[in-house]
């Protein structure tokens, strides 16, 4: 049933944000240790966390400690690398704009019945490979450089000490200015995906406009570092979305014109 597959978007990032709480919650604030002892630690610590955070300790080592650069640095990295993904979610978003006079056709021959009408469209999406669930890819991606980001600040002093414009990394935000900038870059990128996935996509639609009011109420309790790396996470995703969505958008259209 739609209601059913709705149901089950909703559950995924009910889901990865209790995941995220859970995991970062394990920490106490005022905890500090070298990178070093991380190895020392839980499956969690020595094998995720260490890496984030002697990559983070490396980049800011290239830019005379400041770990603003370093965490801007690793955010290009992780977006450029999960870009197969996010190229992957465009194909399938395009591959269902096609699908949609079928769509169309499926949902006025089963409105009487949502099972039918659910298998019939799943049928559709085996057939022509498409996945539905393909934007939520890059999502679950980043969860786990989140969450190590989040523990990596706690654990390393001079992550926590370092500034942007007088914010401390460390600590929340002052006049939630970093996490209204979050939210706000979130809402922009959001709406851009929209564009392509409204039709398409209802739940996703839904998850997609009450996502900026997450991130924002998240970030108001978070240490500066967290929204300031969703920002230049958010700029690259704006930044990439144009290219993919608006201005091939308007090439398709003037091309329509053209004929």
């Amino acid at each position: 049933m739609l209601f059913r597959n709705s149901k089950k978007k909703w559950l995924l990032v009910i889901g990865l944000i209790m995941m995220m709480g859970l995991l970062a919650g394990c920490v106490p604030t005022d905890h500090t240790m070298e990178t070093s002892d991380l190895l020392h630690g839980n499956f969690w610590e020595k094998n995720v966390v260490y890496y984030f955070a002697i990559t983070l300790d490396t980049f800011a080592g290239w830019f005379n400690g400041s770990y603003v650069l370093a965490i801007l640095t690793l955010t290009i990295i992780v977006r450029t690398l999960i870009l197969p993904l996010t190229l992957k979610q465009y194909r399938s978003s395009k591959a269902m704009q096609k699908l949609q006079p079928e769509i169309a056709e499926i949902r006025k021959k089963h409105k009487d019945n949502p099972q039918k009408m659910q298998e019939e469209m799943m049928k559709l999406y085996q057939k022509h490979q498409v996945n539905p669930m393909a934007g939520c890819l890059p999502l679950i991606v980043q969860m786990p450089v989140f969450i190590a980001l989040y523990n990596a600040i706690y654990w390393n002093k001079d992550i926590r000490t370092d500034d942007i414009f007088g914010f401390v990394l460390g600590e929340p935000s002052p006049w939630y200015f970093l996490p209204i900038l979050a939210a706000a870059t979130t809402f922009v990128q959001s709406k851009m995906m929209q564009k392509s996935q409204t039709q398409t996509m209802p739940g996703m639609s839904i998850i997609l406009t009450i996502f900026p009011v997450l991130i924002f109420v998240m970030s108001m309790s978070f240490p500066a570092a967290l929204p300031l790396y969703w920002v230049f996470s958010n700029i690259y995703t704006i930044v990439q979305n144009y290219f993919l969505y608006v201005r091939s958008s308007d090439k398709g259209k003037k091309e329509v014109l053209a004929k």
